[in-house]
This record gives C-alpha cells, sequence and structure tokens, in this order.
C-alpha cells in the first residue's frame, strides 16, 4: 500500500474551514476513484500544521489520482493561506487495537536514517515498538510509512484522547530514544494532533 501526505502550515483561524471541505469536497471525489483506501487528517490548532493523507492499493492508483488531486491541493492552499508540501510513502505497518472516536489525538515522529536500515526499523517496529505502546494507557493505534529511496520515515500513534496523549509523553520519549538507537535512526521532528 502507498500513501500521499499533504501538508500544510495553516494560519490556525482556518483550520475549521479545512476540515470541512477535506470532509464535504475532497472525501467524496476520492471515494470513486479506483485504488484509493483512505484519508486521514490530523491538525495542531496553536501552530496551525495540518496533515492530510491518502491511502492507496497500488502504486498506479496513487499516481492516478494527482490531477484530481492536484486541484483540490490548490483549493486547500487557497482556504489555509499556505503552500502544501507533498510526500510520498510506502505503508510498511499498520496496527489497530482499538477504533478511535471523537477527541483521539495523533503523535507523528519523523525519522531519518541510512537507506540500507529501512527494512530493519521495519522490523523493529513491528517486533519491539508495537508490543510496547500496546502497553500504554489509552493506545488505540500506530502505523509507519517509509520512503526507501530517502531513508525518511513517519510513525503516527493515535490515542484515545488528549489526556491519554498527555499522560503518554514520557514512555513515548524513552521508546522514541531507545528505537532511533537500536535503528540507527535521528529523529526530525515531533508533533502531536488532533
Amino acid at each position: 500500500m502507498y500513501a500521499k501526505s499533504v501538508t500544510y502550515q495553516a494560519r490556525p483561524e482556518t483550520i475549521d474551514e479545512g476540515v470541512a471541505y477535506v470532509r464535504d469536497e475532497s472525501m467524496p471525489a476520492l471515494t470513486a476513484m479506483d485504488g484509493w483506501t483512505g484519508l486521514s487528517m490530523i491538525s495542531d490548532r496553536e501552530s496551525g500544521r495540518c496533515i492530510i493523507t491518502t491511502a492507496w492499493s497500488t502504486k498506479e492508483a496513487l499516481d492516478a489520482s494527482d490531477q484530481l488531486m492536484m486541484a483540490k491541493r490548490e483549493r486547500g492552499a487557497e482556504i489555509f493561506g499556505a503552500k502544501p508540501s507533498v510526500d510520498v510513502w510506502d505503508i510498511a505497518v499498520v496496527h489497530h487495537r482499538d477504533v478511535s472516536g471523537e477527541g483521539a489525538c495523533v503523535r507523528c515522529t519523523w525519522l531519518s536514517m541510512d537507506t540500507a536500515g529501512v527494512t530493519h526499523a521495519i522490523d523493529t517496529y513491528r517486533m519491539a515498538l508495537l508490543p510496547a505502546l500496546e502497553e500504554i494507557d489509552g493506545f488505540c493505534s500506530a502505523s509507519l510509512m517509509v520512503a526507501p529511496p530517502t531513508g525518511r520515515a513517519v510513525s503516527s500513534v493515535t490515542y484515545a484522547s488528549r489526556d491519554a496523549l498527555v499522560a503518554s509523553r514520557s514512555a513515548a520519549e524513552g521508546l522514541r530514544t531507545r528505537t532511533a538507537g537500536d535503528i540507527g535512526a535521528t529523529v526530525t521532528d515531533v508533533g502531536e494532533f488532533e
């Protein structure tokens, strides 16, 4: 599976309008496309950072979405008052323990590593990190997306509530430090989102 993430550094006051646009216009257009398997949108209302990620069953379906989604990205840029940046990923791991509902929050961790270490990073995520995440109160799901040609990766971990996200910070920091060391990666960014 494959994913495309579109990130806007939006004006915070535009986020509600942007959410409505993604929900009411972008998502219905995507559901009609062959190979589309899902969409997520996360935002940090303080910083204005919004990330919209679409998932695709094949690379061909992802590529075929470009023309339609280019117009949607341009409209998003108008609403958010920001130019988008686009990243393409391989979806390496998706793990759900519980369904997340209203009030769920996400912590994303971006990593950079030697391209030769990507397979080891995926194995470590599955075998060591997921079991440790399962032990954290409020954990709902986790995913890992990788860009093998560049050695970049992003992990997204969903918690049931803002309180669970906040309570998990210390444990998450320890896991992040240990896992990055184990796979020879550098943590390049961490963000918390609703």
